[in-house]
């Protein structure tokens, strides 16, 4: 059944989701074939999009049945103050040729030298521009955020090769516009069933409570996130953290473990107190297994009190789905038992090892903003990497990256260099620049004793 709200003037009112990865950036929106005909769409249009501001991009149809779901990326969702489950109306763009636009970084240590202009029309070619709107432009994994912050004339634009760019040296303070997230949903490769259930258990009951209400349920308390190092627990958390625009406070297990008395249990309960203040809120314990050993077979009396006072702060949560505590570990046998009943770490999802498909997402998510040759197959490589985690990956593709910067720019200690638009249009990743890094990163998974099964045969054997 279609559920589209059609509103006046041909608007249409649409269900934010999220986007396809390989989507990411490229100033586009996904659209339910059935309300793109509706409106008489064309494929590539470009529409006004209309949550808590405005935004625009160019409209596709999408590619999977998602009745009245326009999918948008964390970037677009950005722009039009919108989160993933809100309602956005979208219009046919009334599109003018931009004059002149203005760029201002919001980092205040990005710095650039030489003219980039040419750099950014060539990156600003295909996607719609609004002032205030924030873009992301990735270069070699590392995300440097611009505001627009004037164009003429006003309204939504499009870049043409007589338009003006200019870059102010000024950045922008987050004050003046909302601070983009780290991470989110679309930054992580693979983990699709992960990420749907650990959606139901926190999601849901902190933006929908009266669900659990009506059911007479209890949503859990906290979730317990395993696997081996560099799977993606923590960029979990963090992510649902972002998407749901909840607080988010991070403990490190050793780091909050203190040799005075008392010291340790005060430090848990002023995270959890700040978190009470700060609700809808995610309490993240990253190697929980440092702090909350099992009691019978810890040594020394710190760790029992702790281990205490979090059962104790736990079981004292009020804000019950306000308040969540994920936990992560590598090692989740030898956590106390208590904390992992029901009423504490209710739910508990192991995060594993990439398997094929998965390391290709994770590659295709890593080299999205790279500027990457035809002959570079992410396939083989997702291929030839069996035993990498998602962090063996990312370093794989920062290292190849590395490559081509030494080739491009072999001499990096003669001081300050100028680095012009043509030496940046000149940086490409190629295959043998992988090939490289392949043989210098070596996965790390292989040391654990849970990996993904290869699937060589006999036959492959010569």
């Amino acid at each position: 059944m279609r559920c589209f709200k059609v509103k006046e003037n041909n608007e249409m009112e649409l269900v934010v989701g999220s986007a396809e990865k390989l989507d990411v950036g490229k100033g586009i929106v996904r659209i339910d074939p059935d309300a793109m005909r509706k409106m008489y769409l064309n494929y590539g249009e470009i529409v006004k999009i209309q949550g808590e501001k405005i935004t625009a991009a160019k409209a596709l149809p999408d590619t999977v049945e998602s009745s009245g779901i326009i999918r948008m990326d964390s970037i677009l969702r950005k722009n039009s103050g919108a989160l993933l489950g809100d309602r956005v109306s979208i219009s046919r763009a009334e599109v003018k040729e931009a004059k002149a636009i203005t760029l201002a970084p919001m980092q205040a240590d990005m710095q650039f030298s030489g003219d980039l202009s040419s750099y950014f029309k060539e990156k600003f070619s295909d996607i719609p521009i609004v002032q205030n709107n924030v873009f992301v432009f990735e270069i070699f994994n590392r995300s440097l955020p611009f505001v627009v912050t004037k164009t003429n004339p006003r309204g939504i634009l499009k870049i043409i090769p007589s338009t003006k760019i200019t870059i102010s040296s000024k950045p922008v303070s987050e004050s003046e516009i909302s601070k983009m997230p780290d991470v989110t949903y679309e930054d992580i490769g693979g983990l699709r069933d992960e990420i749907q259930k650990i959606r139901e258990m926190i999601e849901m009951p902190m933006k929908h409570p009266e669900v659990f209400s009506k059911l007479g349920i209890d949503p859990p308390k906290g979730v317990l996130l395993y696997g081996p190092p560099g799977t993606g627990k923590t960029l979990l958390a963090k992510a649902l953290a972002n998407e749901i625009n909840a607080y988010f406070t991070s403990i490190n297990g050793p780091e909050i473990m203190s040799k005075y008395y008392g010291e340790s249990e005060e430090n848990l309960r002023k995270v959890f107190e700040d978190a009470g203040e700060n609700s809808p809120a995610i309490i993240f314990i990253d190697e929980i297994d440092a702090i909350a050993p099992k009691r019978e077979e810890s040594k020394g009396e710190v760790e029992r009190r702790v281990v205490s006072q979090l059962l104790t702060l736990m079981d004292g949560l009020k804000t019950r789905g306000k308040v969540v505590v994920i936990a992560a570990t590598n090692l989740p046998d030898t956590i106390d038992p208590a904390l992992r009943r029901p009423g504490r770490f209710d739910r508990e999802i192991e995060i594993g090892v990439p398997d094929i498909n998965d390391r290709k997402e994770i590659l295709q998510v890593h080299t999205r903003g790279m500027p990457i040759t035809q002959d570079v197959n992410i396939s083989y490589y997702a291929s030839k990497t069996h035993g990498y985690s998602g962090a063996d990956l990312e370093s794989l593709c920062k290292e190849a990256g590395m490559k081509a910067i030494r080739r491009v720019l072999p001499d990096l200690s003669g001081g300050d260099i100028e680095i012009s638009s043509e030496i940046l249009n000149k940086l490409e990743v190629t295959k043998n620049d992988f090939d490289l890094a392949f043989l210098e990163v070596e996965p790390s998974a292989m040391r654990e004793a849970l990996v993904e099964v290869p699937t060589v045969k006999w036959s492959d054997i010569g």
